[in-house]
């Protein structure tokens, strides 16, 4: 760690990129649609755009949105923005105009980065709130047709900018906006060291990850699950990352677990699902997988108990978050207790707090907080929220949770999703789990709705597997299989048959939509 006038240095790009140069510089980087990149590119191609930030005016401390699907070029840019000394901001890409427009307002941009695919989405956004920036193209698939936007390609003509800039470890290194399945996405500021202490706490703490790995994320890099398990981590050690640009099918991800050979997969409930669904599923010694993770909801042990039967290889489940970067509690490589998120991950403290605000005892649901040194700065132009999430050295992270009799905690789901029945807890993700072990169910999403006399009672929106030809009697057997699995007031009082769930980006079932939807009603 370098030094400044007494004080500090430390650069997240310059950690990552360096640790890789020398005997390492010649191993793959990343594998993208368009082809593979060695460590020695990348480091080439992150020190021509921080150049190239330079001249195009940008200075140290100011924010550069990325709107990017994952190709080489959202390490390179939002890299080189590191190294240069900004603030690259990563938005979601299925974001419509309106929304990126608010962001675009919120974070302050001097410049956008953006996939050519995007760009009617980032101009709309750009016309919407006025903005009068910079906007260079992303476009490694060459489909634009000399349209006179500037290009990364065109920027990685800059002269290299060697030195990396003079950065503090807590200095803002990168904004990621939450997923907002709860309302308006807030800027989460994260600090310069928090990448790399997520990639040693959990990478190599508990995954193991080694420069021997191949490792393939469906989520996105945008999201924070994605960002960790598809750049940080696997440059921490030397790894290989895979990054596909379209949209995540199981079609697609058995595709590329064929033709990368990867050896862990990291996934979320929802797409491991609808895999174990799909015929061509590559079951033991069809692949060369030796850990799957799965995030964003609590993995149903049915999933995680039929995956490893048929696959042989385990799904680690853990739980994350923006504000922390990435996952502080998870099951272990090994020793997985389906239908529990295990413990906490070395580096990390938790508890759980009842209504009054005291620790609850093992067994009794409370709220979990959590404490470790990658917990976000705050979150931009958010006093209200910051001070409700971010309370001392512990984050309230929103999601209730108890401990079981072996140490482990059991997810009880999002604390606005907890439903209060007949004077008692039910947590959605309980009621779904047990409707998803039925044959003929693929998802469900449960809420709470008023019965005639005031009274809140579960209702279960359902998706059935494509096989299921008949509804008639369905509803009927259906509650009863909950019955058979759960307490009798947990039951869905209602079941509602869709063709799908709401859910954002990362996968979350948006439960919130589904509130609004039956309040019209």
């Amino acid at each position: 760690m370098q030094t400044l006038e007494g004080r500090p240095c430390y650069n997240a790009a310059a950690d990552l990129l360096e640790r890789n140069l020398g005997d390492a510089a010649q191993r793959t980087a990343f594998i993208d649609d368009y082809g593979s990149y060695t460590y020695a590119q990348v480091s080439d191609r992150v020190a021509r755009f921080a150049g190239a930030l330079a001249e195009l005016g940008v200075a140290a401390e100011q924010r550069i949105l990325l709107v990017l699907l994952d190709t080489i070029d959202f390490p390179t840019a939002f890299l080189g923005a590191i190294k240069f000394g900004a603030v690259p901001v990563a938005a979601n890409t299925l974001l419509s105009g309106s929304d990126l427009a608010y962001m675009l307002a919120d974070c302050r941009a001097r410049l956008v980065i953006a996939s050519a695919e995007l760009l009617s989405a980032v101009r709309d956004a750009i016309a919407a709130c006025g903005w009068k920036g910079k906007l260079v193209v992303s476009d490694p698939a060459q489909i634009l047709d000399g349209n006179g936007e500037d290009t990364v390609r065109a920027l990685l003509s800059a002269p290299a900018q060697t030195a990396a800039a003079s950065t503090h470890p807590d200095e803002a290194c990168f904004w990621l906006y939450s997923s907002g399945s709860t309302g308006k996405p807030k800027g989460t500021i994260h600090a310069q060291t928090s990448m790399v202490q997520t990639a040693d706490l959990f990478a190599r703490g508990v995954l193991g990850m080694t420069a021997g790995d191949t490792v393939y994320s469906s989520a996105k890099l945008f999201f924070a699950y994605g960002l960790g398990n598809a750049l940080s981590f696997p440059m921490s050690v030397g790894a290989t990352a895979v990054l596909r640009s379209g949209r995540v099918t199981p079609d697609l991800v058995f595709q590329t677990l064929r033709e990368t050979g990867a050896t862990i997969f990291c996934g979320v409930p929802t797409l491991f699902a609808a895999m174990l669904a799909h015929p061509d599923l590559p079951g033991r010694g069809a692949h060369r997988l030796r850990v799957c993770t799965s995030a964003g909801e609590a993995l149903p042990a049915h999933l995680g108990e039929t995956w490893s039967a048929r696959t042989g290889v385990d799904i680690v489940d853990g739980i994350g978050s923006t504000e922390m970067l990435h996952i502080f509690v998870s099951n272990r490589p090994g020793a997985v207790r389906y239908g529990t998120t295990g413990k906490p991950v070395g580096g990390y403290r938790i508890r759980l707090v009842g209504e009054d605000g005291n620790p609850v005892p093992r067994g009794e649901i409370g709220d979990l907080y959590v404490a470790g040194t990658t917990s976000a700065l705050g979150y931009w132009n958010n006093r209200e929220r910051s001070r409700a999430t971010f309370i001392g050295e512990w984050t309230k992270t929103g999601d209730k949770f108890y401990e079981n009799g072996d140490g482990d905690l059991v997810h009880c789901g999002r604390s606005d999703d907890m439903l209060k029945v007949s004077g008692m807890w039910v947590s959605p993700g309980e009621v779904e789990a047990a409707l998803i072990t039925h044959d003929c169910v693929l998802e469900a999403a449960v809420i709470g709705v008023e019965d005639e006399t005031g009274l809140v009672k579960p209702k279960a929106f359902v998706v059935l597997k494509p096989n299921v030809t008949s509804r008639d009697g369905l509803s009927e057997v259906l509650q009863e299989h909950v019955k058979s699995r759960l307490a009798h007031y947990k039951y869905p009082r209602w079941i509602e048959f869709v063709g799908d769930l709401p859910k954002t980006a990362t996968g979350k079932i948006r439960r919130v939509e589904l509130r609004e939807m039956e309040r019209a009603r």
